[in-house]
């Protein structure tokens, strides 16, 4: 697939009246499940708090005044100061209990809302993904693929703590440059075929006729501008996010979910495509933020450095 190609398939949509195309609730997402009607929700994008322990107000706190916590600080580099992280590692027994029950309550609830053949993209961690995708296939799931985002991150491949001049020779894990993406599929009514006629879902749009969507995506780190439009610290950038948007809807008919919607990067993305959405918000700070950033992401222009390639 060659730069220019992807780039016209993902030109921004224009539409006078931006806030027919998307709704925003500032609500808990598991209250929203229950309540919505069955056969309604056509594909799901989300990247939710899969560490759970990272957005407990408590924790919130921390990271909103830079005390740290469970998310990291990382030092400045030549004089810029790099955002915070979130430390997988310092999950205890428990909170990966309590990982794998949210995600099996999780599951339960979004696989009535889905018509047949809706297809799910879910962000996840290499140290907690056994633990979002066993409840999903446990749930009724299949699971179709993963999708690695292939972006370097400042995660890993330190020394050991307090000891590094020791060992300097050693890291204690690899250094990140994969995130993956589990993506499930509610099962069809039928074949694939019928499946497609009736609900149209049930297969992913190509990314053009010569070109099918692929399972390794080429991203940079979410840019600077993005983060200044929308300052969350697990913003994931507009051109990664259009791609999935982009494929999710084989038809570029019905409605995407994101019901942990954060700042709202997955709504715009849907929007900046012409694609209707909604997306749920369970913290204030968040749904304000999210209600002023996805107008104006949804103008951020891609570029070729973006990440595309051939």
């Amino acid at each position: 697939m060659s730069t220019s190609t992807a780039r016209s398939d993902l030109r921004l949509f224009r539409e006078p009246r931006l806030d027919r195309l998307y709704e925003i609730l500032h609500t808990d997402a598991f209250e929203w499940l229950r309540a919505r009607e069955p056969n309604s929700i056509h594909g799901v994008i989300t990247d939710p708090p899969y560490g759970l322990l990272e957005y407990t107000e408590e924790q919130k706190k921390k990271l909103r005044t830079g005390k740290g916590g469970v998310w990291r600080i990382p030092p400045s580099f030549d004089g810029c100061r790099r955002r915070p992280l979130p430390r997988f590692t310092v999950l205890k027994d428990h909170h990966k209990t309590e990982l794998e029950a949210f995600f099996s309550k999780f599951a339960a609830l979004l696989l009535p809302v889905l018509v047949p053949g809706a297809h799910v993209f879910i962000a996840t961690n290499p140290l907690v993904s056994q633990l979002v995708y066993g409840p999903f296939i446990q749930a009724g799931f299949e699971k179709r693929a993963e999708i690695i985002r292939l972006v370097q991150t400042l995660r890993g491949g330190d020394r050991p703590k307090n000891a590094h001049r020791e060992f300097s020779g050693i890291s204690v894990m690899p250094r990140s440059c994969w995130e993956p993406w589990g993506l499930f599929r509610k099962p069809c009514e039928g074949r694939v075929q019928d499946n497609l006629r009736r609900w149209r879902t049930g297969g992913l749009r190509r990314v053009s006729k010569d070109a099918p969507f692929r399972d390794l995506i080429h991203s940079s780190p979410t840019r600077r501008s993005e983060h200044r439009l929308a300052p969350h610290p697990s913003l994931k950038p507009q051109h990664f996010l259009r791609q999935l948007a982009h494929a999710v809807l084989p038809f570029g008919e019905g409605v995407i979910l994101d019901p942990f919607m954060g700042s709202g990067s997955t709504i715009a993305a849907s929007a900046a495509l012409g694609l209707r959405a909604i997306g749920l918000e369970i913290d204030p700070e968040y749904y304000a933020m999210a209600r002023t950033a996805i107008p104006r992401l949804v103008t951020v222009p891609l570029r070729v450095h973006d990440g595309a390639r051939s």
